[in-house]
């Protein structure tokens, strides 16, 4: 028997999503619980992948198996494809099996020509309505399949409503619909060059290998990389009966959320539009009416649609996001899936659901993502200027949160003035796939048009971005970067802030105020807390930093850079005395200028935590960073320094290096000038002895020597720091522990872990270095030709943003084995970037490391990805 490639929904179900992609297995579960679901069939995802490997073609197999299952659902639904008597249209949608939110193709009432047209409106007895899915169906084609741009189409019904002397498309009659079908059939055949195909066989093949294509569209790939999903998974396809809420009074179309998806309240959420079709809803174009207003419309249907809801999400025991059309007074169910949600109502969703004893606390844990948390550790605006500042106009609160910025009108200029380090604010008149990338590099999105439910409101609340969508007062003048509201014109570069939580728009900027955590969150984090083995530190250098980041749940600190501690003012100039120095006499002197401001700063990270752990790593970047650049800066300093220009540009030039990262740093400078290595470890240690003597608790310091690369470099560096500390500790008369250890960032110490643990009493994983000597490439000049690479699926992720588990990975999973062999006590973590990342978080749970460190605001993100790691994958 060959290759099964396509299932009716009724051979189907939920468990079946690597194969029928979210949509299908969801189609299929429904129809198998009795729910009004118009038939059809599901394409899979491996015959997507069979696309791809056979040159972006569908091979004959497939196609024979297509249309087999053509006929079957055209005797499930009594109707013929391409018959003008009782004509079968069908709709052809994506459905990957990980939600992908409005990042690839739908196409609508496909199967129509001109002579099916007829055989519509004479069936249905309505004309208009019949040409209205005829225009659709060829501005949908076109746009998805054919790649003409639909604001073209857009621009042929503004001239025929300005000609008709309308506002709204509901307007046009019959007639005006048929003049536009020949409208758009004239365009299409002037950009084309040929005839809109009229063979609905043909239209099929063609829309099934356009959602093939959208999988590898720029907008999907994105969107995958974005949040982690395999290009090799592909997308399948469904094909689905249409059901028309096109069709009159008595019709419409709708998206519900069981609960609200912006505060996860337990009420129905959403929004219909009487008389149209899907698009027009999610695409913004005109503004539904809220879900409940259907009780009053239509209330027979209203209550069978709120018994299946309640079905559906007690069925999935999650909140559900569904689509809906009424057909002359009959509901029908067009998909249901796991709603995305912001992070207050994903905590809130989850909690409710234990209380409801729907869920228990293990599987409310793995419901929220770790990253979502992000957004609501993120600031409000400040209460008390909120109160002053005058809101010039109102939206919908789409997606949660304070957003203030510059103004721009592109996805393209989003991202070009983020990359300058701008924040901005990006103004559409409705948000499209396309604008994904822009949308991740904007503080908040404002848009004209679109309900709650719109692209814009979708994307934004997954990403965790403050969204107000729907203005409609809001004049847009895309050629002249302006858009007026409230009798204010905002330029491009002006400062606005929205308000996702009120929907309010400000034609100012407004400060903002750090986040307040409200009580869903407590009590959800404290059963991550319970589930959890990783501990989780924060990287800090400041007081202020540890103190966030134990607000947050830290534990300890995993990294604290001691050099951001000598770009002080009063610190940079003894700093620049010791490197211009060129005796051992005049370094030492200068290095006890710095050693009392060390103290200081490391009695105040003590203090700050309470005896928990605080891992110190001794000065890590080559010298030259500490010297000007500048000609009229060089010359203040020589001054300063009391010595002449051209013995400074000297020893600027000697310190000068082709390749910093791999140059004179780290324990090397301390192997040519040990003295630095003694000021710190006195500074290190008096300030444990002043902060325990002054306390209750007791401090153990952690000294971290980086960038190891030999057992002999480390026990150098390391005999000057015990020699130091027992000596201070000796003279204090106090009884204290210290240890050292070092951060593996080279490949070498990686390799030869059991070596350097001889010396190390704990290993830090600096994964940021570690990733650029493996990968051989510079994290700063990365970014210039990474895109090439995703383009080409070289690389699907960024290997600085999520771990690669297959070559820096293998290298961690190595030093951990080999460490542990010859100290099988050593404690061993994790401090770069990839500390905060959930993926990488599970990793470092699966190979066994006891903690992660990340930065204060990521502590929170890391406590509930080593949660669900656990849960996952408990540890013996």
């Amino acid at each position: 028997m060959s290759h099964k490639y396509v299932y009716l929904f009724s051979e189907g179900n939920k468990d079946m999503r690597e194969l029928l992609g979210g949509k299908g297995a969801n189609l299929a579960e429904m129809t198998n619980a009795g729910m009004p679901v118009p038939q059809g069939f599901t394409i899979s995802t491996e015959a997507c992948t069979q696309y791809y490997n056979d040159g972006r073609q569908i091979n004959d197999e497939i196609k024979a198996e297509i249309d087999e299952y053509l006929v079957k659902m055209e005797k499930i639904c009594g109707k013929k494809f391409a018959d003008p008597e009782n004509p079968l249209l069908v709709s052809v949608r994506s459905g990957a099996r990980a939600s992908m939110p409005g990042m690839m193709d739908t196409i609508l009432n496909l199967g129509l020509n001109d002579v099916v047209v007829k055989g519509l409106a004479k069936f249905t007895n309505n004309e208009r309505f019949a040409y209205d899915s005829y225009r659709r169906f060829i501005q949908m084609f076109s746009d998805v399949v054919m790649e003409l741009p639909k604001p073209e189409f857009e621009k042929i019904i503004d001239q025929k409503k300005a000609e008709k002397g309308v506002k709204m498309d509901t307007e046009l009659s019959a007639d005006d619909l048929k003049d536009l079908v020949v409208r758009f059939k004239a365009f299409y055949k002037e950009k084309k060059g040929e005839d809109f195909p009229s063979d609905p066989k043909v239209q099929l093949m063609e829309a099934v290998k356009a959602v093939f294509r959208s999988w590898d569209n720029p907008r999907a790939n994105v969107y995958r990389r974005l949040n982690e999903i395999p290009y090799d998974w592909g997308t399948a396809v469904s094909v689905q009966a249409m059901v028309f809420g096109n069709s009159g009074d008595r019709s419409g179309t709708g998206v519900a959320f069981t609960r609200n998806p912006a505060t996860g309240e337990k009420a129905l959420f959403g929004e219909y539009l009487i008389n149209a079709q899907g698009e027009d809803v999610v695409a913004g174009v005109r503004t539904p009416s809220p879900i409940a207003q259907l009780k009053q419309d239509m209330p027979e249907v209203y209550k069978q649609f709120a018994s299946i809801a309640d079905r559906l999400e007690k069925h999935y025991t999650d909140m559900q996001d569904m689509e809906f059309t009424i057909e002359n007074g009959k509901l029908y169910m067009l998909q249901t899936r796991n709603g995305k949600r912001t992070a207050n109502a994903a905590l809130k969703v989850a909690v409710d659901l234990v209380d409801e004893g729907m869920i228990d606390e293990k599987e409310a844990v793995l419901r929220v993502e770790p990253k979502q948390l992000d957004a609501l550790l993120h600031p409000q605006f400040d209460a008390e200027a909120l109160k002053k500042a005058k809101a010039l106009g109102k939206g919908l609160a789409a997606s949660p949160g304070a957003a203030c910025g510059r103004v721009v009108f592109s996805a393209e200029d989003a991202k070009e003035w983020a990359k300058n380090g701008e924040k901005v604010v990006l103004v559409r008149r409705e948000t499209s796939p396309e604008d994904i990338e822009g949308m991740q590099s904007a503080e908040g999105i404002l848009t004209v048009r679109g309900g709650m439910t719109s692209h814009a409101a979708v994307v934004a609340r997954g990403m965790g971005t403050c969204c107000v969508s729907g203005c409609g007062e809001i004049v847009v003048d895309y050629d002249a970067k302006t858009f007026t509201l409230g009798g204010k014109t905002i330029k491009e570069g002006d400062y606005i802030s929205l308000d996702g939580t009120t929907g309010n728009i400000y034609g100012e900027a407004i400060p903002s105020a750090p986040a307040t955590i409200s009580g869903n969150f407590g009590r959800f984090m404290e059963w991550a807390d319970k589930y959890r083995q990783l501990e989780v530190y924060t990287n800090a250098d400041t007081p202020r930093d540890a103190k966030q980041g134990r607000k947050f749940g830290a534990e300890g600190i995993g990294l604290c850079r001691t050099e951001h501690m000598f770009f002080e003012e009063t610190r940079i100039k003894a700093m620049r005395e010791m490197i211009v120095a060129e005796t051992t006499e005049e370094r030492e002197k200068a290095l006890a200028k710095i050693m009392p401001f060390q103290q200081g700063d490391f009695e105040g990270l003590y203090e700050a935590m309470e005896g928990r752990p605080v891992i110190i790593r001794y000065l890590d970047p080559p010298l030259h960073e500490f010297l000007p650049t500048k000609e009229e800066d060089i010359k203040e300093i020589a001054d300063e320094l009391g010595i002449t220009v051209a013995r400074l540009k000297n020893v600027i030039a000697s310190l000068h290096e082709f390749n910093p990262m791999m140059g004179h740093r780290g324990c090397r400078l301390c192997v040519t000038y040990p003295e630095i290595a003694k000021m710190q470890t006195t500074a290190v240690i008096n300030a444990a002895i002043a902060v325990t003597k002054r306390n209750k608790f007791k401090v153990e310091p952690r000294i971290m020597i980086p960038l190891v690369g030999e057992v002999k470099e480390l026990k150098f560096v390391k005999d000057i720091v015990v020699e130091t500390a027992d000596q201070l500790i000796k003279e204090s008369g106090m009884d204290m522990k210290y240890q050292v250890g070092t951060m593996i960032e080279i490949p070498r110490a990686a390799l030869t872990a059991d070596e350097i643990a001889k010396e190390a009493e704990f290993f830090s994983f600096g994964t940021n270095d570690l990733t650029q000597m493996t990968f051989g490439f510079s994290r700063d000049d990365a970014g210039k030709f990474l895109d090439s690479y995703y383009e080409n699926k070289i690389y699907e992720l960024d290997p600085f943003a999520h771990l690669d588990q297959k070559g820096v990975g293998k290298l961690v999973k190595m030093a951990v084995e080999l460490g542990r062999k010859t100290r099988p006590d050593i404690h061993l973590g994790i401090c770069g970037e990839h500390g905060g990342d959930p993926t990488s978080v599970e990793f470092c749970h699966d190979v066994g490391l006891n903690y992660v460190s990340c930065s204060p605001f990521r502590v929170p993100v890391a406590r509930l990805a080593a949660a669900q790691a656990a849960i996952k994958n408990p540890r013996k």
